[in-house]
């Protein structure tokens, strides 16, 4: 009997991924990734030149990404259909042989790999590799750290309203907002509402070619990619007691 191994494979640079994920990529007789219909994948492309000759590739194309709206019933009956529909194929292969799935960032933290997790934990042998998520490979692209003493950082998806993105905003010191791609103008109008828009930086493809690092408030209104986090960096709320300063 096999298991199903997903590997986190960090933020997007090859150099990211851990050793034991590494390991298990190089070995993979069986490789199964997410991908968006005749796309290459992320995922895949991250990997590429690891893989072990003659490893079977398992493609995982998503039925539907934003051709509909996220919270539509449509959506969510096509995407359960979908993960149903791999879990059982998954699980058929890990009856005989090991099986690696790939995932981007950390499995566990937004991952896809979740919703075929919770699938199949009840009846197939899992391991999860964690990875690096992206969003500390994108405050780390910006060169100065994301949190300070007590800061408070809230992580937020660009697909909450414009309300509660505002809200969300105005309470915490740092800020991560993932999703952003068609997103980005009620992102922008949010920060803007809270006050923060001026000190808000848009990553894009963080720690991959191509990476770029810009004040949002300098960039057009326009659809960014996927592969973007918008970030506003705490400043500390605890000072920082200098050394060798008087107890």
């Amino acid at each position: 009997m096999g298991k199903i191994i997903c590997a986190g494979l960090g933020p997007g640079d090859p150099d990211l991924i851990s050793v034991r994920a590494d390991r298990a990529i190089r070995s993979a007789r069986h490789v199964a990734y997410f991908r968006k219909a005749g796309r290459p994948g992320q995922a895949r492309r991250i990997v590429d030149g690891m893989l072990a000759s003659g490893a079977d590739e398992h493609p995982m194309e998503y039925p539907v990404t934003t051709e509909l709206p996220f919270d539509s019933p449509a959506y969510n009956n096509l995407l359960a259909a979908f993960y149903d529909d791999w879990a059982h194929r998954l699980a058929a292969l890990a009856a005989h042989e090991d099986i690696v799935v790939l995932c981007e960032g950390d499995p566990f933290f937004y991952g896809s790999f979740m919703h075929l997790y919770v699938r199949l934990r009840d009846s197939a042998a899992i391991e999860v590799i964690p990875g690096i998520p992206g969003m500390a490979g994108c405050w780390n692209a910006t060169g100065q750290p994301v949190t300070w003493g007590d800061d408070v950082l809230c992580v937020l998806m660009g697909t909450l309203s414009e309300a509660d993105l505002t809200r969300h905003m105005q309470g915490a010191d740092a800020l991560v907002v993932m999703k952003t791609g068609r997103n980005l103008p009620k992102i922008r109008r949010a920060l803007a509402r809270a006050g923060r828009l001026d000190s808000a930086w848009l990553i894009e493809r963080g720690t991959m070619p191509g990476q770029r690092v810009a004040r949002l408030a300098e960039i057009e209104d326009r659809d960014c990619p996927y592969f973007a986090i918008v970030m506003v960096h705490g400043q500390g709320r605890r000072p920082i007691r200098l050394a060798g300063a008087a107890e």
